[in-house]
């Protein structure tokens, strides 16, 4: 029985791709046998954790890095699953603690780091990344190219995509009375619910005028006062809905009453949400800056555009020609994407076992 510690800034309560990730990849290895556990500063004050759930308060680095070795050496992992974004500073100082005591040590990068600037490099030489006794990995090719970039052709970043049950999400066609797009994610800049508002907006003045349609924004977080108070401001309460978080139950009910799901983030390193949205039969519509392209194939899953004008365009394409819209759904119904758990836990061993031997090839040259 491998046991193996993942860590990570975020997890639950907080609803986001990392957390819903690493909550559902615990599960399906402990289910398989595996003795996974969650270390997290993430607070949880109103919950009562199972005992494979371990939760550090939040300090300075000095005092977390101390905590962080004392869990280590109490629980004695045989790997350390970090999981990174782009910020995570508990999770940097678990990577850099559990490498340095000799202990395998998978890193994956669940975020795009295209557009940091020079940040990526400065940390590379700061921290001496490259260095690291690690093994690398990100949620998609996306997402691995600026990692690739920042450590060198000589360090390998392997891609270890995201996944979902895809039978859980698999819903049988339903008769829609009015065109409905949805869209689910967690309110923040990052995934541009704003942008999301400009773009319905437009396209409602591009369709024509006796042409009904709805869209559903699932989802809380710090931008929803600003995106409401938008869809106010411009006459969309009518039409645009923001029913807040939902239970996946309630998800599934809003996709199967849907036409289109709309994925507007360009930050988005591989997108949970448009997979299970994928998964339910629902054309795809989002950005090719993204790392939707794991499951969309633009023209065969959705549609995939490089602007915001672009992806109004997709928009107005699907809900105005139905025949195109009704093939992408029927092949999305009938063709499940490689992506479900089996696979993804199958893939996710095999990293474990190459970061072993990245840490056995380190003692070694320590050794030598």
């Amino acid at each position: 029985m491998r046991r193996v510690l993942h860590v990570t800034d975020c997890y639950l309560p907080r609803l986001g791709g990392i957390e819903m990730h690493v909550s559902d990849l615990v599960a399906h290895q402990r289910a398989a046998g595996s003795d996974a556990r969650v270390l997290t500063t993430t607070p949880d004050p109103d919950a009562t954790d199972p005992a494979w759930v371990h939760r550090l308060p939040a300090s300075g680095p000095l005092a977390l890095d101390a905590a962080i070795a004392e869990v280590l050496a109490a629980q004695r992992p045989d790997v350390v699953h970090v999981h990174v974004s782009v910020w995570s500073p508990f999770a940097s100082i678990a990577a850099r603690r559990a490498a340095a005591l000799g202990l395998p040590t998978l890193v994956t990068i669940h975020s795009l780091w295209t557009y940091l600037g020079p940040l990526p490099a400065l940390a590379r030489g700061v921290l001496g990344l490259r260095d690291w006794p690690v093994h690398w990995s990100a949620v998609s090719d996306r997402a691995a190219g600026p990692i690739r970039a920042m450590l060198g052709p000589d360090v390998p970043v392997d891609v270890l995509p995201n996944a979902v049950d895809p039978a859980d999400w698999r819903l049988p066609p339903a008769l829609v009375d009015v065109p409905t797009l949805v869209t689910v994610g967690r309110l923040a800049w990052t995934k541009r619910p704003l942008a999301l508002a400009r773009m319905l907006r437009d396209l409602r003045g591009r369709l024509p005028e006796d042409m009904p349609v709805r869209a559903v924004v699932i989802g809380d977080g710090p931008q929803r006062p600003r995106l409401e108070a938008y869809l106010h401001r411009h006459g969309m309460a009518d039409w645009v809905s923001v029913p807040g978080r939902l239970e996946r139950s309630a998800i599934r009910d809003h996709l199967a009453a849907a036409s289109v799901y709309v994925a507007p983030a360009v930050l988005e390193s591989f997108g949970i949400a448009a997979l299970e949205a994928r998964c339910a039969g629902l054309p795809v519509v989002g950005s090719s800056r993204s790392g939707l392209g794991e499951f969309v194939t633009h023209g065969v899953d959705g549609l995939l555009a490089d602007s915001d004008d672009g992806m109004v365009d997709a928009l107005v394409e699907l809900l105005t020609t139905p025949g195109l819209r009704a093939d992408i759904a029927a092949h999305n119904r009938q063709v499940a994407p490689d992506l479900g758990w089996d696979v993804a836990r199958a893939r996710t061993d095999a990293l474990y076992d190459r970061a072993v031997l990245r840490a056995g090839d380190r003692r070694t040259a320590v050794a030598g």
